[in-house]
């Protein structure tokens, strides 16, 4: 009799417990540990994440390439009796529409998703968990998605994947990911959707009552709600930036020369501010720049705050990024924000694997 089974006897769900790979400062871990699961490690070559993800996860960092991660690094630290999770979230770019133009730049980049793959046949985790951009679907290399989950059909689980559009499952901006899940105790799926255009968590629920700020400015009450300077000249861009709007609305010598070109026409977005009634747009490693997307905020003249940006990835006030948070890089803070697992999207997974094992433990 399995363990699922003997739980099931016992009319309670058995102790889930994870393995975070790719883990950054620790966003989808943090979801699933919200859910009740146990975090017992996560993985990562970028050192900088420990203390965010020691700090808030409980659970110990290895600072380790996933090529050297072996069978013997992971599958101890499972209990006999716990159902395993194997979570990961291959880091997107290889896979990002500019890889695939330069995608001679860096091959090995692609090679993650079969270290993972290598990874899932070693240790031989119950449920599997993958995140990743949606162009994984559609890209020209999608062999490598398609290959990942061969393996995982060949070593006996049912696997499921689909593109979440995330304001659908209550997370305040228009971020597109696939998730994929797979189990060996039978068919999995994704919960659905929680909310829908009329309820949307919007830009107003989320940052609407933080204290205003100026550019370059820091609330005193939160370090990590601080935006950048603005150039005198960037100021005056902000400023002829109506609500809603973008370069497109300012005077001819504000534009920047690419604005000017007809290929620079289609990037209508930046330089834009958010609107108070939507969700915010995707959140990415320069979303505290007003150059880099809609990331100036609705009404202040300035872009978002680091604290505005976590709160659009659904990390709570209480998550702690830096050791001491008066010294607070807003280039790694933005950077960690944007790499992230949304910790809500988080949540949502590992619902959909807490209802997949009361229908097949």
């Amino acid at each position: 009799m399995s363990q699922a089974e003997k739980h099931k006897k016992r009319g309670r769900l058995p102790s889930i417990e994870v393995v975070d790979l790719f883990c950054g400062i620790g966003g989808l871990s943090y979801g699933m540990k919200s859910k009740g699961f146990k975090i017992l490690a996560g993985f990562d070559l970028d050192r900088t994440c420990q203390y965010a993800y020691e700090k808030n996860n409980e659970a110990k960092f290895n600072y380790k390439d996933i090529r050297q991660v072996s069978k013997e690094d992971i599958a101890p630290l499972y209990s006999k009796k716990a159902i395993k999770v194997l979570a990961g979230c291959a880091p997107c770019q290889p896979f990002s529409s500019y890889a695939f133009k330069n995608k001679n730049k860096d091959k090995d980049k692609y090679n993650l998703l079969y270290e993972f793959g290598r990874l899932v046949k070693e240790v031989h985790p119950d449920i599997v968990t993958m995140e990743n951009v949606p162009a994984i679907v559609s890209f020209k290399l999608k062999s490598v998605l398609a290959d990942f989950i061969t393996r995982l059909k060949k070593e006996g689980y049912h696997v499921k994947y689909q593109v979440v559009f995330c304001p659908n499952y209550g997370i305040p901006q228009t971020r597109k990911r696939l998730v994929l899940l797979a189990s060996r105790l039978g068919e999995i799926d994704l919960i659905p959707p929680t909310h829908t255009k009329e309820n949307y968590v919007t830009v107003q629920d989320v940052i609407g009552n933080l204290p205003p700020i100026a550019a370059g400015e820091t609330c005193p009450l939160d370090p990590l709600h601080r935006s950048r300077e603005l150039s005198p000249l960037n100021m005056r861009r902000i400023l002829s930036t109506p609500y809603g709007g973008s370069w497109k609305d300012w005077p001819e010598e504000l534009l920047l020369d690419c604005h000017k070109k007809k290929s620079g026409k289609s990037f209508a977005s930046v330089y834009g501010r958010m609107v108070w009634e939507r969700p915010a747009p995707t959140m990415t490693t320069l979303c505290t720049g007003i150059g880099n997307g809609r990331f100036g905020h609705p009404t202040q003249n300035r872009a978002i705050s680091a604290r505005e940006a976590a709160l659009f990835q659904s990390f709570p006030l209480t998550y702690k990024f830096f050791p001491n948070e008066q010294e607070i890089s807003l280039t790694k803070a933005s950077r960690y924000i944007g790499n992230a697992v949304p910790p809500k999207l988080g949540e949502v997974i590992a619902e959909s694997i807490k209802q997949h094992i009361r229908v097949n433990k």
